[in-house]
Formats: C-alpha cells, structure tokens, sequence
C-alpha cells in the first residue's frame, strides 16, 4: 500500500494539468460535501511561524522551513527530523493528506501497524457521532413495582437503571444546574413518595461484558484513567483526594475527599515530619475493594497533593449517592442498598424495567457535548461508554468474528465489531487493525496511520463534521494541546494527542498558509530512548502546517 501511494504522489507531481483538471473534477465528483475552509472556520488564524521552525528545541535538527515548502522538501524535512532527532530507532508511522484534491503528501510505514493510545478515541468518536447523531442522549431511569400508596408508601425496591450515560453526577462543580442525584430525588418527592420500604438497587445490567477493557494492566485500574466502565456511572467513576500535612511534626498528614463518600475507607498512614524533609508519598487501592492505604512522609509547610482514585463497583456507589439524596429530602428507606448486573439471574434481579413503573428520569447532554468532553481532555471512561453504547444500539447488525460468540459477547466487543464494518464500508484499509476497547488504554489496540488519516478524510464528508473538528484539541489554546504547537499560529492544529509508556501519537487537522486542509497520522512506537517523542512530533506538525505546495 505505502509503494502504490509513493508511486500515486510522484505520478501526480509529474502529471500536466489537463491530467490535474480531472483529477480535481474527479474529486469533486467524488466527494460533494467536501469541507471547504470556510467550514473549517476553528482552524483558521495567523500562517504558521515558520521562523519557530530554526529552533526546534535541544536535541532537534535546526531546520529552516520556507511557506513555499514543496511536498519532496516536505518529506525530506521530516526524515531529517526523525533521523537527528535521537529516536531514530523507535518506529515511525507517518500519513498525511490533502483534503482539496486527496492527494497522499508523504507516507511512513503508513500501512503497518502502531499501537495508538489516545488515537483509538478517534475511531470511537468519530463512528458515534456519525451513526447515532450528535443530538443522541442518555437517559437514567428510577423504577418502581407500582405507584406510591396513599401514604407515599412504595411497597417494594425502587430501581436506579442506567444506560450508559456519561455526566450523572451526586455534586456540581460550578453553574446552577442541580447534581443529578438531587434532581431524581426531588422528582420522586414531587411522585407523592414518602416512604420505600425495600431496597435501594443500582442496576449496571443493561450492559453487558466486563467492567474493565480487554487488555489493561492491573496497575491502571486503581487510577482514574482505568475506571470501570458500568453503564450506571456517576462521577466519573471517581473520587479526588488532597493530602496535606499537618501543622506540627508527628500528627497525621491530612486527607479530604471530593466529594465526601463513605464508600472509600481510608488508611491514613501518612506521617507529617519537620519542615524541609524529603517528602515520600504513597497511595494504593485494593483491585477489588475501595480501601485505599496512604503511607509515607510529609513535612510540615509542604504543598498538599492531589490524586483520583478510580471507584469499585461504581454501581454500588450510585445506588448510595441516590439513597443519601432521598434521604436527604424527607424521604424514609427501611431497606438496604445493593447492586445487580447483566450475570444475575432474574430470579436475584429487581425485574425487568419495562414491567415497572418509572417515577422520575434524567436525561444527559448531547452526544456531542459528550464527545467534545471525551476528546479535549482525552477521559478514557467516557469513550468506553460510548463504544459500549454504540454495541448496544448498533451491534446487532455488526458481524462478529467468531460467530458463536455472537450470543455471548459483550458490548464493547459488539462496539468494535460496529466500528470495523463503518470503516470497512467506507473503504478504509482495516485488515492490520486490532481493536480492543474504546479509549486507547489497552496495549492490544492496533491501527494503521493511512487508516486513521483516512477516517479524519471521510469523518470530513459527514453531517458530523462540524462536531467532530469542534471536539479536538486546538494547538496552543486548549484541551491536550493547550501547551503545545504555539508557535504554529493560532487555531491552525486540532488533532488528538495519545500517550502511554514508550508510545506517542498525534492525528488531526492542519491548515496551510493558503488555507489547504491537511488530514494526518503521527504514530511513534517503542520510543526507548531518552527525550520525549512529542517534541518531534509537533515538530514534524509544524512542517504540516507551513506546507505550500511549489509552483515553480
């Protein structure tokens, strides 16, 4: 595939215009909803600051970088780049083409496979937003057997049933908007409800799999970033922590938790030592528990910490939070609080939802409010339940691999099996991927950069195209790329970052001086060696961005 694109971009430098004239018109044949730049209005600002390009920082090539920079100078540019850059070694995936007319600009092992952290939501995103529309929502439902008596009696459990949705929340940050806990306990209060005399039950069952993405290391999953994904989630499936010393050596260090739960039980085992010693600090949780241990030294006038710790069976914790919220407003439970989930049996289960009654609901933001989130800040759990819903809703069509597993796998593999066959209709090169869950955390992701440089290509064509640029990082504004590409100009980069240990990759948008919008892929892999790949990266990013295509 790499030799067919090299070929294709030199028969095309050296083609006459005649030839040139119908390509453009076959192009355009081809894709009548091409985005213009005018449609790409995020993207547009300052030309690049080519002058920025002289000095690429310590350990880069100095390179000094034309805005009539011609594709062969393009790519011998990035070669040179990758070559002085002292991760030479590590292995390079690199594809970047013109939206104008889809000509390939360079390629780098751009048909072999890389794993692409971060990059994967990419694909998540992207095939949500196309086949559910950016205006699909979530909706969390609270069930009873029947209506509250007379008295505002409910004889039996009340059900809190969720499908997914990614911002049900116990507290709010900031704005007037009411936490979703409390909203769901006004509403049942305004049902005529008083009393309940069962069991508060959170119920997860409306997906099914395992909580954990196929192929995450054990070591994530007491991390917010390896959150279990449960289709009732709140909170983001997190609790953050602040650990500050105390005023005199000897005393406890202190620890606060946001928000306040007495689901986590905590062993403070961190000491506050005189001022100016060596701080050592150590936080654990169990894999299957939520007792977290906090041990070491702190001494007195140091900074506080902060840390966020992933929650166990955040289903469980739902139920609670509803339950404290109930209570909260006047409302009696005499029963317990518990959990269930697509494993147990419907003799152990509340019941199926659509048998009871629903007493109040509450209804997400948008999906593409959702994905604008999922992209800027690169959250792991919410691109997991996307994937997740976008099995329960599509994957009964999507042919599985194995068709025996058909019965029995989970929604994340549905998910995937959802997004092979969008990209495969699409004629997108999916023979080399291996997708293993929704966010890019786990290490048996594979995809190859023409595929991903050719899903920003087509995800341009769609109805979605607008969201979807809106959801990426815009270098040296915000997101992940807030601190990074400056001195490109403003607005001209919004691509996805990824990142995980010995892995770094970038894909997105950049617009030229002449307002040409490029599609690429930056993958690096096995980056062993000291100094960080992003700083070539954006480096190479830089060139994407001063291209000119020569006329001489």
């Amino acid at each position: 595939m790499a030799t067919k694109l090299l070929n294709a971009r030199r028969a095309l430098a050296l083609a006459i215009c005649a030839v040139l004239l119908l390509l453009f018109t076959f192009a355009a044949a081809r894709s009548p909803r091409r985005l213009s730049a005018a449609s790409f209005t995020p993207l547009q600002g300052q030309s690049a600051d080519t002058a920025s390009l002289r000095s690429l920082g310590r350990g880069l090539p100095q390179i000094a970088v034309s805005t009539t920079t011609s594709t062969g100078e393009m790519g011998r540019n990035i070669d040179r780049l990758i070559n002085e850059s002292g991760l030479g070694a590590a292995r390079w995936g690199i594809f970047v083409m013109s939206l104008r007319d889809r000509r390939v600009l360079y390629v780098r092992n751009a048909d072999k496979a890389f794993a692409p952290a971060s990059n994967l939501k990419l694909y998540t995103t992207a095939v949500a937003l196309d086949l559910l529309g950016a205006d699909y929502r979530w909706r969390t439902s609270v069930y009873a057997g029947a209506e509250p008596d007379s008295s505002g009696t409910i004889a039996g459990d009340l059900l809190l049933y969720g499908r997914g949705a990614p911002d049900l929340s116990s507290f709010v940050e900031r704005g007037d908007r009411r936490a979703s806990m409390d909203q769901l306990a006004d509403e049942l209060h305004s049902r005529g409800v008083r009393r309940i005399r069962g069991d508060i039950v959170g119920d997860e069952s409306y997906f099914r799999g395992e909580p954990l993405g196929d192929g995450w290391l054990w070591n994530d999953v007491q991390w917010y970033f390896g959150a279990e994904v449960s289709a009732l989630s709140v909170n983001d499936n997190a609790v953050n922590f602040t650990i500050a010393p105390a005023n005199n050596p000897g005393d406890p260090a202190g620890v606060t938790l946001k928000p306040e739960t007495g689901y986590i039980q905590i062993e403070n085992d961190l000491e506050t030592v005189e001022r100016g010693a060596q701080p050592t600090l150590g936080v654990t949780r169990g894999l299957s528990d939520n007792n977290v241990r906090i041990w070491g030294n702190s001494p007195v006038g140091g900074s506080a910490v902060k840390a966020r710790l992933a929650v166990h069976r955040p289903a469980l914790w739902a139920a609670r939070l509803l339950a404290d919220a109930i209570k909260r407003r006047g409302i009696t439970i005499e029963g317990d609080v518990r959990m269930t989930d697509a494993r147990e049996s419907k003799k152990v289960r509340v019941g199926d939802p659509e048998g009871s009654v629903e007493l109040a609901s509450i209804t997400s933001g948008t999906l593409g409010e959702i994905v604008r989130l999922t992209n800027k800040e690169s959250v792991n759990l919410y691109a997991e339940l996307i994937l997740r819903t976008l099995g329960k809703e599509r994957g009964g069509t999507a042919v599985a691999p194995d068709q025996k597993k058909m019965q029995t796998r989970g929604d994340d593999e549905a998910g995937t099996s959802v997004i092979s066959q969008w990209l495969e209709r699409r004629e997108i090169p999916i023979a080399l991927l291996a997708l293993h869950d929704g966010s890019g955390l786990s290490r048996l992701n594979l995809v190859t950069p023409e595929a991903t440089g050719r899903l920003l290509a087509t995800m341009a064509e769609t109805p979605s195209a607008a969201v979807f640029l809106d959801s990426l990082p815009v270098g040296g504004r915000d997101g992940t790329l807030k601190f990074r590409l400056r001195s490109v100009g403003s607005g001209r980069i919004a691509a996805k970052t990824g990142s995980l240990t010995y892995i770094n990759s970038l894909s997105g948008y950049a617009t030229t001086p002449d307002d040409e919008i490029l599609a690429f892929s930056i993958i690096c892999n096995d980056e062993i060696t000291d100094g960080p790949s992003s700083r070539t990266i954006d480096a190479i990013t830089t060139l994407f961005a001063a291209y000119r295509e020569s006329t001489r």
